[in-house]
Formats: structure tokens, C-alpha cells, sequence
């Protein structure tokens, strides 16, 4: 499925230094799988992206769920 919008908020991601943004979309809820060394990175390249690209803090609130996932599965 297309989603112009999560295509270019991953660029974005990419241009404010957050690298391994595998894929994202966009809709009532934002997923998306981040490639990162460890959890602190993954939390901190998240609540970067999460206060820049994906909430309006005048408007929104938001809240972050880490999954691990072990290969290609979710644990």
C-alpha cells in the first residue's frame, strides 16, 4: 500500500540523522521499524522523530511501545 505520507517522514528521519528507519506508516497510530545498536539508541532516535516529525504537541499527545524482534519476529 502507498502512503505518501509515511514515505516522506521516513526521508525526513534520514535528514535529521536518524538512520535504519526500515519502514513507516501513517495513521491513526504511527509503526515503525527502527534498526538500532541497542534499546536506549532505539528510545532516543524515537522520542527524537516522535517530538519533530510525528506529533503536533499543541494538538496531539503521544506515547511509545518498544517490541524487540529477533530476526524477523516479534518477541
Amino acid at each position: 500500500m502507498l502512503d505518501p505520507a509515511g514515505e516522506a517522514t521516513r526521508s525526513a528521519a534520514a535528514r535529521l540523522g536518524v538512520e535504519g528507519v526500515r519502514s513507516l506508516r501513517i495513521g491513526k497510530a504511527i509503526e515503525i521499524e527502527l534498526e538500532a545498536y541497542d534499546e536506549i539508541t532505539a528510545q532516543a532516535q524515537l522520542q527524537l522523530l516522535s517530538d519533530r516529525l510525528f506529533a503536533n504537541p499543541v494538538i496531539e499527545n503521544w506515547s511509545l511501545e518498544l517490541l524487540e524482534m529477533v530476526g524477523e519476529q516479534l518477541q
